[in-house]
């Protein structure tokens, strides 16, 4: 493949570890809420980012989080280093230009776009909508990549 392509696919990579940054960070401020008193925690937050404390939907998110167990937390915060995991590993193959990490690429992002296209439906925002057509044309491209070189391995064997 072509330099321009590699580095598509280095552009790719290099959005991997910045995902696995935030879910690091979120992971790490989840499981310091096991010991907290949840809701005085996210009133702090919300009074703190100027989120209107009274909005309907960030008193429903406080009280509904309020109610969720330690053990709940723990597993929230291991899911998100869990995800940080993957998408460390999967930066990190596709910056070495590994026919593997395309493959594992494609599975685990593909795999996560049917709860963006539920949660885009359900809560859309823009935000959601951006990334969610990101992660399409990364799997699109990705598929492309893998059936082209596979295709030329075939054609030259």
């Amino acid at each position: 493949m072509g330099t321009s392509q590699n580095g598509l696919i280095r552009l790719i990579a290099v959005f991997k570890p910045l995902k696995a940054t935030v879910l690091i960070v979120v992971g790490i401020g989840i499981l310091k809420l096991i010991h907290n008193d949840v809701a005085t925690v996210l009133d702090h937050w919300v009074a703190k980012l100027g989120v209107d404390p009274g909005n309907r939907y960030v008193d429903h998110a406080v009280r509904k989080a309020a109610h969720i167990s330690p053990n709940r937390i723990k597993n929230l915060g291991l899911g998100s280093f869990v995800y940080a995991a993957l998408f460390l590993t999967e930066g990190v193959g596709l910056w070495l230009l590994k026919r593997w990490a395309e493959w594992f690429t494609v599975v685990i992002t593909g795999s996560l776009i049917p709860l963006e296209v539920w949660e885009v439906h359900h809560h859309p925002t823009t935000v959601k909508i951006l990334l969610l057509m990101i992660n399409i044309a990364v799997v699109g491209y990705l598929l492309y990549r893998i059936r082209k070189e596979s295709s030329d391995m075939h054609k030259r064997g």
